[in-house]
Order: C-alpha cells, then sequence, then structure tokens
C-alpha cells in the first residue's frame, strides 16, 4: 500500500463566506516512512461556462471570452522537504477566503452550462394576482377552439427566499373542459454570452402535481413548493452568464389542451 493523502475541513457543512476563515487539517497516512518535497495547499474558486450542443458554431467569438473566470486563488505552504514517518500525519491549515480583486465569491452552483462558486440581499415581496381565460393566452394558433375557462389565483410573492418554499393559490372558477391536472414546472434559465451575442437554454429541474383529475370549481388548491437545494442558487446576472428561475403553472384539459402560465421568479438568501 503506497502513501494517502486526504483534507478534511473543520465546518461539517463545508460552507464558508467570503472574509471567513478556512481551516483544517491535511493528513498524510503510509505503512512506511516517504520522503518528500514539501507541501503545500491550494485553494481555487472558478466559474465555468459552456455552450449547449445546439449553440456550438453559433458564437465563435463566446469562445475568446468563456474562458474559467477565476474568482479566488489562494497558495499557502505548510511543510518543508523533509520526512514523513510511518503510520497519519496530521498537518493544520487556516488562512482567510479573499476574493481576487473586484470579484464577487457566487454562491457554489452546479448548472447544465454554468458552474459557479452568496451574497446577503435585502428582499422585498412581490405578491402577483393571475386571471388565465383564452383570451389571455399567448401562442395561440386556434384560439377558437379552446374550450371556454376562467382561472384566477396568486403568488404570494415571486421574490423568493430560496430555503421557503413558494406559496399561493389556485381556483378553477368555470371550465367546459374537464381538468385532467395542474402542475407547477420549476424552470432555471442559464444564459452566456459576449457582446457577440447569447446563448440561452431553459431546463426543467422541477415538476409537482399540485391536483389531479377534475377539480371542484370555485375550490381554492394550495400552491406550495419547496426549492430543490441541488437545483437551484440565488438569482445572478453578470457581464457573460446569467442564472435566472421561473416557474410555470401548467393546466391540463380533455382532450389534450395544454394551458401555461409563467412567472419570472428572483431568488435569494437572506
Amino acid at each position: 500500500m503506497g502513501t494517502a493523502l486526504d483534507i478534511k475541513v473543520k465546518r461539517a457543512n463545508k460552507v464558508y463566506h467570503a472574509g471567513e476563515m478556512l481551516s483544517g487539517v491535511v493528513v498524510v497516512s503510509g505503512k512506511d516512512s516517504v520522503q518528500h518535497q514539501g507541501v503545500s495547499l491550494t485553494v481555487e474558486g472558478t466559474v465555468n461556462l459552456q455552450l449547449s450542443a445546439k449553440s456550438v458554431g453559433v458564437f465563435e467569438a463566446f469562445y475568446n471570452s468563456v474562458k474559467p473566470i477565476q474568482i479566488i486563488n489562494s497558495t499557502i505552504e505548510m511543510v518543508k522537504p523533509g520526512k514523513f514517518p510511518s503510520g497519519k500525519t496530521e498537518i493544520p491549515f487556516e488562512f482567510p477566503l479573499h476574493v481576487k480583486g473586484n470579484r464577487v465569491l457566487y454562491e457554489t452552483y452546479h448548472g447544465v452550462f454554468v458552474n459557479i462558486q452568496p451574497q446577503k440581499r435585502k428582499l422585498t415581496p412581490s405578491p402577483v394576482a393571475f386571471t388565465v381565460t383564452p383570451e389571455t393566452l399567448q401562442n395561440v394558433k386556434e384560439r377558437a377552439l379552446l374550450p371556454k375557462f376562467l382561472i384566477r389565483g396568486h403568488l404570494n410573492s415571486t421574490n423568493c427566499v430560496i430555503t421557503q418554499p413558494l406559496t399561493g393559490e389556485l381556483v378553477v372558477e368555470s371550465s367546459e373542459a374537464a381538468i385532467k391536472s395542474i402542475e407547477l414546472q420549476l424552470v432555471r434559465v442559464e444564459t452566456c454570452g459576449c457582446a457577440e451575442g447569447y446563448a440561452r437554454d431553459a431546463t426543467e429541474i422541477q415538476n409537482i402535481q399540485i391536483a389531479d383529475g377534475d377539480v371542484c370549481r370555485g375550490l381554492s388548491v394550495p400552491i406550495y413548493m419547496v426549492f430543490p437545494r441541488l437545483f437551484t442558487c440565488p438569482t445572478l446576472e453578470t457581464t457573460n452568464f446569467k442564472v435566472e428561475f421561473e416557474v410555470n403553472i401548467v393546466v391540463l384539459l380533455h382532450p389534450e389542451h395544454l394551458i401555461t402560465e409563467n412567472f419570472p421568479l428572483k431568488l435569494c438568501r437572506m
């Protein structure tokens, strides 16, 4: 068996903010003693952007601007050249997390086309009321063929704290056609680009059914969605990329009518 090396940080949840101290130990384990040329520790934070397959070749100039954006880089020397004894050796480390220049330490996040590394913001509630009828729908080719319906409701706020649920209610006042299902669809929109143009990709990251079958007319249907921790982050907008979120209220009517109402969201962490 050779020599094994492991890095352990003291904070169990591994969540840090700019300016805080990062501390832990480097653990070197081995059956035999081993010579070494010194040990140093480097912490690096980057934002990596890439175009989706459908956008490759569209923006040639974009490739020059999507090189990894380095937001933090720090190296410390831990041990000078020497020898590690057999068994386990623990080397402690501690250093502050300082960003480079005027960069911002983004929240760690892994999307489909954007991978990055929160800043606290003031949140102003923004309730939204909505009414959906055949006349209010957009992108409808044959409006006259749609059954008559009237759906009302509201979202308590489209400015959302990421650790709290999206809430509201929906009421089907009337509908000529029977209802199959009512769903909430959470969509992540990632935009990458430069002055020559932008590539925009939307990905469904969560779908929740809030009603099944032909719901009673006039009955209040609760809207309640918890934001998935691994697939959301605070809304971000920078020079070369944006990460935004939207929620769609989707109503399926018999026989095959699909009604969608879209609401942009702004997520933040308090």
